[in-house]
């Protein structure tokens, strides 16, 4: 696996379309507080970057790609506005996206090895529960709460993921559908 830097940037802003005071970020932010009040909306210059409603990297999460966002909060329904960012590394693969996804927490339940997108786990799996547990071998994953990529979504680099319900501390912790963050994102 080859892997390279990258260098990602992303404006906030104080508020809509641009306007205010405006703070450049080009890393991980756990806390954005101490640069900003508040922030209504963002642009990013380069990157793929996933932005949070809460500080370290908690609460709801939502993947930006290089455009501008002047009124995030009307396009996602965001009642708060965003307190930390973490950016996605960029990685090119030599071989293809691997995750094992499992029907029940702790790898328990039916696995199905995955390298491609898929719009529901309920059509092509039969799981009415969804995904609740998986093992991102490679690649970077988004996951979603609803069928064909619709609702709250949730970042997922390689590494083991056991238990969603008390990573997040939700209690109907599942995923209908996820996607590959392809390279051509960036």
């Amino acid at each position: 696996m080859l892997i390279k830097t990258y260098l990602w940037q992303i404006i906030f802003y104080e508020e809509r379309n641009f306007m205010g005071r405006s703070w450049e970020c080009s890393s991980d932010c756990s806390d954005m507080s101490s640069y900003m009040s508040r922030c209504h909306s963002c642009r990013v210059e380069s990157g793929c970057w996933m932005v949070y409603d809460r500080a370290n990297y908690m609460g709801n999460q939502y993947f930006l790609r290089k455009g501008e966002y002047g009124d995030y909060m009307s396009m996602w329904g965001f009642n708060n506005w965003i307190r930390s960012c973490r950016m996605i590394p960029r990685v090119r693969y030599s071989g293809s996206y691997r995750m094992r996804a499992y029907e029940r927490e702790n790898y328990m339940g039916q696995m199905m090895e995955m390298s491609d997108d898929c719009d529901s786990f309920m059509d092509r799996y039969q799981w009415s529960h969804g995904c609740m547990s998986c093992h991102v071998m490679d690649g970077h994953w988004l996951m979603y709460e609803h069928p064909n990529y619709m609702g709250r979504m949730w970042y997922f680099g390689p590494g083991h993921y056991r238990n969603f319900r008390s990573m997040w501390g939700m209690s109907n912790m599942r995923f209908m559908s996820m996607r590959r963050i392809m390279d051509s994102w960036y």
